[in-house]
C-alpha cells in the first residue's frame, strides 16, 4: 500500500502491467489478441448456431447462450484496455472507469459461477425426473433462472466496490495489475485508509460466490449419479451422462483457474505471479468454453458444422 497525505484524492490510475515483461510489449500484445480474437470467434459461433439452429432450442443450449454471451462481455471488460497498454502504452485510466472495470469483471465472475449452477439444475431435472422435465423448464422458466443468476451478480459486488471507491489514493495512483481488480486497487489505496478490511471483505464475498455455487453444482452431481447407476443398461447410463460432460468440463475448468488465482493471492509470490494467475483466469475459461462444447457435445457439433462450414466448404 502506498502512503500519502489525508485527503488526497486521485483521478487518475496508472496500470503497472507485468513488472516482469516490460521489454515484451509488442510479443503481449500479439498474444492476447489472438487469444481475445478466439474468444469472440468461437462464442460468437456458438451464439450464431444456438440461435440459428431449431434442433438446439432447448434449455440447455439456452443457458450455453447466456454463457458465451457472458463470455464475450466477462473478456471485454479487461482485454481491449490491456491491448492498447501494451500496444501504445496506454497505462492511465480515469477513477471512474478503473471502478466501472472492476465492478464489471467481479459481477460477470458471479454470473458464471451462477450460471453454471443454473445448468446444473437444468442436467439434474433432465437426468433426475425425465417425465416432468419439459413441464417444469419451460422458456418462462428458463428465462427466470438466467435472469436470477444475471440480477443476482450485478447486485453481490456493489457493497464492495463502492466502499473501496471511498478509500484515500495518491495522485497518481499505480496499480499493480492489468486491470482494475479489486485486491490490486485496495492494495494501491494510502496507508491511512481501511484497505485492511477492504481486502478481507472482498476476499469473503469471493470466496463465499465460489463455494456456494460449487457446493450447490456438486449436490446436483450426487444425486444425477445417484439416477444414473440406477438405469439398467451401461448403454443407458452411458447416454444419460454424456449429456453432462462438456458442463463438468467447463466447471472443472473454471473452479482450476479461480483455484490457481486464490491460491496466489493467499501465497508469498511475486507480483507478476499473482497478475498471470489473474489474467490465466479471466481468459482460460472463456476461450475453452466453445471448444468443449463444440468437440464433446455431438448437437452442438452437428448444428456447427450443418450452420457454417457446410455453408464456407460445402464439399465436406
Amino acid at each position: 500500500m502506498e502512503s500519502c497525505s489525508s485527503n488526497t484524492s486521485t483521478k487518475v490510475f496508472v496500470l503497472v502491467g507485468f513488472p516482469a515483461l516490460q521489454d515484451s510489449q509488442t510479443l503481449l500484445f500479439v498474444v492476447f489478441l489472438l487469444f481475445y480474437l478466439l474468444i469472440l470467434a468461437g462464442n460468437t459461433i456458438i451464439i450464431t448456431v444456438v440461435v440459428a439452429d431449431p434442433t438446439l432450442h432447448k434449455p440447455m443450449y439456452f443457458f450455453l447462450l447466456n454463457l458465451s454471451v457472458l463470455d464475450v462481455l466477462f473478456t471485454t471488460t479487461t482485454i481491449p484496455k490491456m491491448l492498447l497498454m501494451f500496444l501504445a502504452n496506454a497505462r492511465t485510466i480515469s477513477f471512474q472507469g478503473c471502478f466501472l472495470q472492476m465492478y464489471s469483471f467481479h459481477s460477470l465472475t458471479v454470473t458464471e459461477a451462477l450460471l453454471l449452477v443454473v445448468m446444473a439444475y437444468d442436467r439434474y431435472e433432465a437426468i433426475c425426473n425425465p417425465l416432468s422435465y419439459p413441464a417444469k423448464m419451460t422458456s418462462r422458466m428458463n428465462i427466470q433462472l438466467a435472469a436470477s443468476a444475471w440480477i443476482t451478480a450485478l447486485l453481490i459486488p456493489v457493497p464492495v466496490v463502492a466502499q473501496t471507491s471511498q478509500l484515500v489514493y495518491g495522485h497518481p495512483t499505480r496499480v499493480h495489475h492489468c486491470f482494475c481488480d479489486h485486491l490490486a486497487v485496495v492494495q494501491a489505496a494510502c496507508l491511512d485508509s481501511n484497505a485492511d478490511f477492504q481486502t478481507f471483505l472482498g476476499f469473503s464475498i469471493a470466496m463465499t460466490v465460489s463455494i456456494v455455487p460449487l457446493l450447490l453444482v456438486t449436490i446436483s452431481y450426487v444425486y444425477i449419479i445417484l439416477s444414473v447407476l440406477r438405469i439398467s443398461s451401461k448403454a443407458g447410463r452411458m447416454k444419460a451422462f454424456s449429456t453432462c460432460t462438456s458442463h463438468l468440463l467447463v466447471v472443472g475448468t473454471y473452479y482450476s483457474s479461480i483455484t490457481v488465482a486464490y491460491v496466489s493471492y493467499r501465497a508469498d509470490i511475486p507480483t507478476d505471479v499473482h497478475i498471470v494467475s489473474n489474467v490465466v483466469f479471466s481468459i482460460l475459461t472463456p476461450l475453452l468454453n466453445p471448444i468443449i462444447y463444440t468437440l464433446r457435445n455431438k448437437e452442438v457439433k452437428s448444428a456447427v458444422k450443418k450452420s457454417i462450414f457446410q455453408k464456407i466448404f460445402p464439399f465436406l
